[in-house]
């Protein structure tokens, strides 16, 4: 077996493992928010602001001096995060690591920094306040994903197109009305996340067990300032209270809570993604595609989801003859009633009609000849009554109910989607189609 052991130590990516979540898929935002340098600037800023809260609460040890200089280094530099890596070796302890690097370039706050405080101080609010500035770039990305699926669904509102239940021909809907199904659960998924979001709250300083015992000792048994002390740290970072109960860590609970509320986004997007699946299958319904994207390696005609919500290709023809060949099944509902209109028995209606309509399925599936239901309707003299009727019956806009009209209510002007969308319109004005990062 060849040697490919590399030729050099040299800090190349493609020397040790990369996941695709972070190199392909994930948004340069999000992979920023949780870089390393993200997370332990956010330490320094949680260490700043403890500090500030115990000085104004009267811990005259800490000066002004120290707080000068904790303000001008709270971005980890490249050179802290190599004295904290040489600090981790010797003390095992990525926290302290961490504390002494911060240490070490304001020197007048070594003394000081995290005062009172246990390690979950600042990886725990730290986590809180990552997942909340995640599900802040989540609701932006699902509105404008909401926006482009409410264009697209206002735009096809009143195209017929087969609907399915078991993946079997239903009845008809729209075009637009099955997007606007898409809506609905990403709608849905938004306010999910919203409400985590805003219903999040803040570990804050509560000690090593949730006692608050080391900050009783340093308030002198002040035991007022520990509250006051956590309503300072949720101002200064924007969270609207602390949990009432917590032990070291905040309860897990809360993670839970969030993932659900994501996951639930996950099951709507592979809904969605599998809906166009099929109908790329049945060449209704299209991504964008590039004029140089490839489907696949060996089959240069093949052609797959990327783009999904922006731009998708409708192909009307293709959906029309789809339509044409289940039409004559889908208005047979509507033979039988005009059928009774002029008094024929009910039952009688629907078995004349059961057996005709078996007899072209069969012609269909056995044969492979086109669906002759209408003229085995027209031979049979059963069905006289409503002969002079049955061409103007085969209309596909006739099928598709309220179909045009949901969509409007729903995704048009002064609907749901646009009082949802509202907060997110600069946003959304502004965004672009995502890109894949390779």
């Amino acid at each position: 077996m060849a040697d490919v052991t590399p030729a050099s130590t040299g800090a190349s990516p493609y020397d040790s493992y990369q996941t695709s979540l972070t190199t392909r898929y994930c948004s340069p935002a999000m992979s920023q928010l949780f870089s390393q340098r993200s997370r332990h600037s956010t330490w320094r800023k949680l260490w700043l602001s403890l500090a500030e809260s115990e000085k104004e609460l009267g811990i005259d040890t800490i000066t002004d001096e120290a707080l000068e200089q904790m303000r001008a280094h709270l971005t980890v530099t490249d050179e802290d995060f190599e004295v904290a890596r040489m600090e981790e070796k010797s003390r095992r302890h990525d926290v302290m690591a961490h504390i002494h690097a911060f240490g070490a370039v304001a020197p007048a706050a070594a003394g000081i920094i995290h005062l009172a405080a246990t390690s979950c101080f600042v990886t725990d609010n730290t986590e809180l306040i990552l997942a909340r500035e995640a599900m802040d770039l989540i609701c932006k990305k699902v509105a404008k994903v909401i926006a482009n699926l409410s264009a697209f669904a206002l735009r096809w509102k009143s195209e017929p197109t087969l609907a399915y239940t078991h993946l079997q021909p239903a009845q008809l809907i729209t075009v637009g009305k099955r997007a606007a199904q898409w809506v609905l659960d990403l709608m849905l998924d938004l306010h999910a996340i919203e409400q985590v979001r805003q219903e999040l709250k803040f570990r804050g300083a509560q000690g090593t067990t949730g006692t608050q015992a080391s900050f009783v000792s340093i308030f002198e048994g002040d035991t007022s300032k520990c509250d006051q002390l956590n309503e300072l740290l949720c101002q200064k970072f924007g969270f609207p209270s602390c949990y009432d109960i917590s032990t070291q860590t905040y309860t897990r609970k809360v993670d839970l809570i969030i993932a659900n509320a994501v996951a639930g986004l996950g099951s709507t997007a592979q809904k969605i993604t599998g809906d166009i699946r099929h109908l790329m299958h049945w060449k209704e319904i299209e991504e964008p595609f590039e004029s140089s994207q490839i489907g696949s390696s060996a089959m240069a005609y093949k052609r797959n989801p990327d783009n999904i919500s922006d731009g998708l290709v409708v192909y009307p023809a293709v959906i029309a003859s789809r339509v044409a060949a289940e039409l004559p099944f889908m208005i047979t509902e509507e033979i039988i009633m005009r059928l009774c209109a002029k008094g024929v028995s009910r039952q009688h209606a629907h078995e004349e009609i059961r057996v005709l309509s078996h007899q072209a399925g069969a012609v269909v599936k056995q044969e492979g000849k086109p669906n002759d239901l209408v003229e085995r309707i027209k031979a049979n003299e059963f069905f006289k009554p409503i002969w002079g009727e049955l061409d103007g019956m085969l209309k596909a806009e006739l099928y598709t109910g309220r179909s045009s009209q949901i969509v409007e209510k729903y995704c048009g002007s002064g609907g749901p989607v646009s009082k949802a969308l509202a907060p997110y319109a600069d946003y959304i004005r502004g965004a672009t189609t995502a890109e894949l990062n390779v």
